[in-house]
């Protein structure tokens, strides 16, 4: 076997093709767009190589035919609660189905970060935001939302067999968006309904200044400081908002307010994999225009939970119940056709928004994925992520 480091286009292109290989005969496989992964390691893209930097590699068999995959990366920003060691991180892992191929992928990630000081490595992770690439599959084989991570079974005994340890679980909630909302939403619901004080609205794609504001007020009460998740500033939600309008549906971005200040909100999208997943990976001029057209005549039936986010001072009073059932008397409605609904994952170190995921109504566990560590140093005590 043979490694080979990515440092062209053409070990680039490899890296890419390395997945193709593995999931060829996978229906559940939804190949992501090759800017994708590729703006992960442009280091004109990714701001994360501000705080670190990053490496690929791939593998090949005796024959020369691609067989496995694996980048390393460091990021001084990259911190869990209750680290005691500087930790790495290991990503886009792809191999077949053998244990010497997957350790010799790992083992050369853990000695490039072992050179840089890492004495611990976390994976599979991204090198930069955790809603991307984040965690392995180990419930839930089934086609992946847009930007998640999927993976065959067997690569969990890959991990383990290595010597990883889960560090947390990634749990996703799905909901069936047209089924009656649990009486017990409407009754706690209604005591918000009668005070005036209490409102909720849709987004609105020629307000987006607006929203971005109250995304922002939220997100910072609600999530930054919570597992390494920093402050948001408005001008960067506003940049956003604007990427995300020409896909928005406004029917499924929810806000609350109390006297008119933002108290709660419910990011969801329409699934992108949904149309992707006609594009090959591509989106060059003929994919895009491609896109457009299935856009516009194949109604998408996926919609998935991006964020779900009470202010501290409203968590535990049922403002969770109310921006549900204001969502749903316009998502229930004859004329949206939304049929399947995922969330976005939750860490099982914060109990508090399992709990509000829980109690939104019928909702099931979707899909698990663990987020893994190694300490390199085999005789240190493994801790899990502390409980938030």
């Amino acid at each position: 076997m043979q490694l080979i480091p990515v440092n062209d286009a053409a070990t680039a292109q490899q890296f890419l093709q390395v997945a193709v290989s593995i999931y060829k005969n996978d229906p559940n496989w939804i190949r992501p767009l090759d800017k994708d992964i590729q703006e992960v390691f442009d280091t004109n893209k990714n701001k994360t190589f501000r705080f670190g930097e990053a490496e690929r590699w791939v593998l090949k068999n005796s024959e020369g035919k691609l067989i496995g995959r694996i980048a390393a990366f460091v990021n001084k920003k990259y911190k869990n609660k209750g680290d005691d060691v500087p930790v790495g991180g290991v990503g886009f892992f792809d191999c077949i189905n053998n244990q010497q191929a997957a350790d010799l992928l790992l083992d050369n990630a853990k000695h490039w970060l072992l050179q840089k000081g890492m004495e611990a490595m976390d994976g599979p992770i991204n090198f930069g935001e955790r809603d991307r690439w984040w965690g392995l599959v180990t419930q839930g084989f089934n086609e992946p939302l847009y930007c998640m991570n999927y993976n065959p079974p067997y690569y969990q005994q890959l991990f383990e067999n290595y010597g990883f340890k889960p560090f947390f679980h990634q749990i996703c909630f799905g909901l069936h968006p047209q089924a009656p909302l649990m009486p017990k939403m409407f009754e706690r619901h209604a005591k918000f309904d009668v005070d005036p004080d209490f409102t909720s609205q849709h987004i609105k794609k020629d307000n987006l200044e607006k929203y971005a504001g109250d995304f922002t007020t939220i997100y910072n009460k609600a999530w930054a400081g919570h597992g390494g998740l920093k402050q948001m500033g408005k001008e960067q939600v506003v940049l956003l908002f604007k990427k995300m309008k020409p896909v928005m549906d406004e029917r499924l971005i929810w806000f609350a307010y109390y006297k008119e200040g933002p108290i709660a909100m419910f990011v969801n999208l329409p699934d992108l994999n949904q149309w992707f997943k006609h594009l090959n990976g591509k989106f060059g001029l003929l994919q895009k225009l491609k896109f457009l057209w299935i856009k516009k005549f194949t109604p998408n039936k996926k919609f998935s939970g991006i964020v779900f986010g009470v202010v501290p001072e409203f968590q535990g009073k049922g403002i969770d119940a109310f921006i549900v059932v204001e969502s749903a008397k316009v998502i229930q409605t004859p004329n949206v056709s939304y049929t399947e609904y995922e969330m976005q994952w939750i860490g099982d170190f914060n109990p508090k928004m399992i709990n509000i995921a829980e109690s939104l109504g019928e909702t099931f566990r979707s899909r698990n994925l663990i987020t893994y560590r190694y300490l390199f140093d085999r005789t240190k005590e493994f801790k899990r992520h502390p409980i938030l």
